[in-house]
């Protein structure tokens, strides 16, 4: 018999972190960079909630563990007394020492002596130093010059310990010098490990030292930080190349996946009882729901509901089956469709998360197209000053352009009407994905960039060329609906004139609502009711 015996969380028990769960943080950082270098660094330093009351600790979780380690010893101690001890026995063997002198018969001898142990430097490394080539007459003191003498790279260090941090020791408890000296060493400790942890290499980092001076619950936290690493690449979803870390091909379909449920968890989180489905085919029969039999139905029979209308207008045997009594399932057709996503990659949508909402559409939708629609195509285009065609092995890892900050749509749509000319479709469609109205075009070959006539104002003659290009894209049967990021006067009317010549649709909608409102659109025009 399988027993289960639960106790309350006490930080001791072993926690089983999966890769899928670490990547999935992973790939949340990833949203808002172009580096995966970066989003790991993130990741590192800011460690990763993964159930209810459960986490990893980061970097710098570490930190500031560590920084309040030394801020208790500044309020507990404090160093104005950590050479009093050093300099009392440095002035026994100097009064010492003039008694000798005073029994000395050579007075001028003595006088000379004397006037060095007068003129000794306040600071006790350099007083010390300064002894150390002078001939003392009395044994006793120069014994104990000696044992004072092994001290002085040790008292050098603590002075100038003290000199750059003594005034951050302010409390109530004085140290002596041995204990000053094991402060100063412990000190020492916690800025080495302080260091290792800001280098943002887990491998840098002496676990033991950590042991030792952050406590065993630290230790194993931070061995758990650097499992997720191992997790990571061990389960092929990161590869190393040049030195960095990159996305493996299983790295960057994942993030696809998991764009794609987060986008349908936000669909599906009012509906009880969905599950994620993968129907693949022509036909999609609803058994809920029945109809009539029309001609060019498909025959698909509810035999049950069937027999029961022959039975309903004819009781009684032999049964009498005519064609109006056929009841057949519903069903959804699909349509094969050839789609394009222009992405717009300016400036202006670095702000309000506005890229990376619509990166993680881009993937999403490239995901669910993959999988419940193979036969369908599916492209995605960025466009800033130029248009480029982005490749999902580069998508995770696409940024807005910072460099090139005008928006060129209409060589987005030159180069999406190119790629859908070579994946011919009954329904061709250009999704547009933008915050601003064109500032670039080209003409006869050559580049114009151009800023708005004044803020929040339109850029006529690139807005010209891109409705001309909005003109030809729609001679090619290709449709065109535009998903607004912003509802600037400017923005509007442009995008109604696009509207007006393409028959398409414009939507204003935020970057949280985004996915929800793009993949609703595209499942709605792959199905019709039958």
């Amino acid at each position: 018999m399988l027993r289960l015996r639960y106790t309350a969380w006490d930080g001791t028990q072993q926690i089983r972190l999966t890769a899928e769960q670490a990547f999935e943080k992973l790939s949340e950082y990833l949203s808002f960079t172009d580096d995966v270098q970066q989003a790991l660094d993130w990741l590192l330093h800011q460690g990763l909630d993964w159930r209810q009351g459960m986490r990893v600790m980061g970097l710098d979780d570490f930190l500031e563990q560590l920084r309040e380690e030394m801020r208790s010893r500044y309020r507990q101690v404090n160093l104005r007394s950590a050479f009093d001890e050093v300099r009392d026995k440095l002035e026994q063997l100097l009064d010492r020492e003039r008694d000798a002198l005073d029994r000395l018969g050579d007075a001028e001898r003595a006088a000379r002596k004397r006037d060095t142990l007068d003129r000794l430097p306040h600071r006790l490394s350099e007083a010390l130093d300064r002894l150390r080539d002078y001939a003392f007459e009395d044994a006793d003191a120069a014994e104990a010059f000696q044992d004072l003498l092994g001290e002085l790279d040790d008292i050098r260090d603590l002075e100038d310990f003290t000199r750059r941090y003594g005034d951050l020791f302010h409390g109530p408890q004085a140290l002596g010098y041995e204990e000053a000296l094991e402060l100063m060493r412990e000190m020492e400790r916690l800025k080495q490990l302080e260091e290792q942890l800001l280098s943002g290499d887990v491998d840098t980092v002496d676990l033991d030292r950590l042991r030792e001076l952050l406590g065993n619950d630290a230790a194993r936290n931070f061995q758990l930080l650097k499992d997720v690493m191992l997790l990571l690449v061990n389960a092929g979803y990161l590869t190393q190349r040049e030195g960095r870390m990159r996305l493996s091909p299983k790295g960057v379909r994942k993030i696809g996946q998991l764009a794609l449920r987060d986008i349908y968890q936000g669909l599906l989180r009012d509906r009880t009882g969905a599950h994620q489905t993968d129907h693949r085919g022509a036909v999609q029969l609803r058994p809920e729901e029945t109809k009539a039999y029309r001609h060019g139905d498909p025959m698909e029979l509810d035999l049950v509901r069937t027999l029961k209308k022959a039975l309903v207008r004819k009781p009684g045997t032999p049964l009498e089956v005519r064609p109006e009594d056929f009841e057949v399932y519903a069903a959804s057709h699909t349509t094969t469709t050839s789609t394009v996503l222009l992405l717009d990659m300016s400036w202006s949508m670095s702000w309000e998360g506005r890229f990376a909402a619509a990166k993680k559409v881009a993937m999403a939708m490239e995901s669910l197209i993959r999988a419940r629609y193979p036969r369908d195509y599916f492209a995605i285009v960025g466009f800033f000053t130029r248009a480029v065609e982005l490749k999902l092995r580069d998508l995770p890892e696409a940024s807005w352009n910072m460099g090139d900050p005008f928006t060129n749509l209409q060589d987005g749509l030159r180069v999406a009407a190119e790629l859908l000319a070579r994946h011919p479709s009954n329904n061709q469609h250009i999704i547009v994905i933008t915050d601003g109205q064109p500032t670039a075009y080209f003409l006869r070959g050559r580049l114009y960039c151009e800023w708005p006539l004044s803020f929040g104002g339109i850029s006529m003659r690139a807005a010209q060329e891109t409705l001309k290009e909005v003109e030809r894209v729609t001679r090619r049967g290709i449709t065109i609906n535009t998903f607004m990021l912003d509802d600037s006067p400017s923005l509007r009317a442009f995008v109604e004139g696009m509207t007006r010549i393409n028959k398409g649709r414009a939507l204003y909608t935020r970057p949280d609502r985004l996915g929800e409102y793009l993949l609703v659109d595209y499942l709605a025009r792959k199905k019709k009711r039958v």
